[in-house]
């Protein structure tokens, strides 16, 4: 493959952690298992000394198996090698996944110095929906039995004479959009 000059760069920048941020298809992969396969066998790094992380649970599995293709490949050049031979039982437990998996990985190792409680849990997509729905309906009938005049005025706008459901969904629809 011809590598780029900034391509080069993040393949053989020393002594240093990287960010590689591009567009879809650019070699993002292609370039972090070169880098990770440079470190392996001219730094003699093993590889569960190395934090790759990524946003996708495919992404971490494309790049495991992307960089098992290529210490088989380096082997294949040189059936002897040792060190390369031990990566493959290291890379069982090399550190290759998305940045929530570490930093929940990070949280269950440390949560005594955070003040979390140990059996802290993180919730599942329908139970923090059920969650954000239970908010909002206390929400607008603590600011209904208030007679927030603020509130009020928004009922007022976009409520209709069958409910408030209509607002609710908008309040929805902005919060999804602040968290894409």
């Amino acid at each position: 493959m011809e590598w780029t000059k900034q391509q080069i760069q993040a393949i053989y920048e020393n002594k240093s952690n990287i960010l590689v941020a591009a567009a879809a298809g650019s070699g993002k992969t292609a370039v972090l298992v070169e880098r990770i396969i440079n470190k392996v066998i001219n730094e003699n790094v093993d590889l569960d000394k190395l934090l790759i992380v990524t946003f996708t649970n495919a992404a971490a599995s494309e790049m495991r198996e992307r960089i098992l293709k290529a210490i088989y490949k380096k082997i294949d050049e040189e059936p002897d090698n040792k060190n390369l031979q031990r990566q493959i039982i290291l890379l069982n437990k090399s550190n290759i996944c998305t940045i929530h998996s570490f930093c929940l990985d990070v949280i269950k190792n440390n949560f005594f110095e955070i003040d979390m409680p140990a059996n802290f849990k993180i919730g599942e997509e329908t139970e923090i929906e059920i969650l954000k729905q239970d908010t909002l309906e206390e929400l607008f009938e603590e600011k209904y039995e208030s007679h927030d005049k603020d509130f009020l005025s928004l009922i007022d706008t976009y409520a209709t004479y069958r409910g408030d459901e209509q607002l609710k969904e908008i309040i929805f629809k902005i919060h999804r959009f602040i968290r894409e």
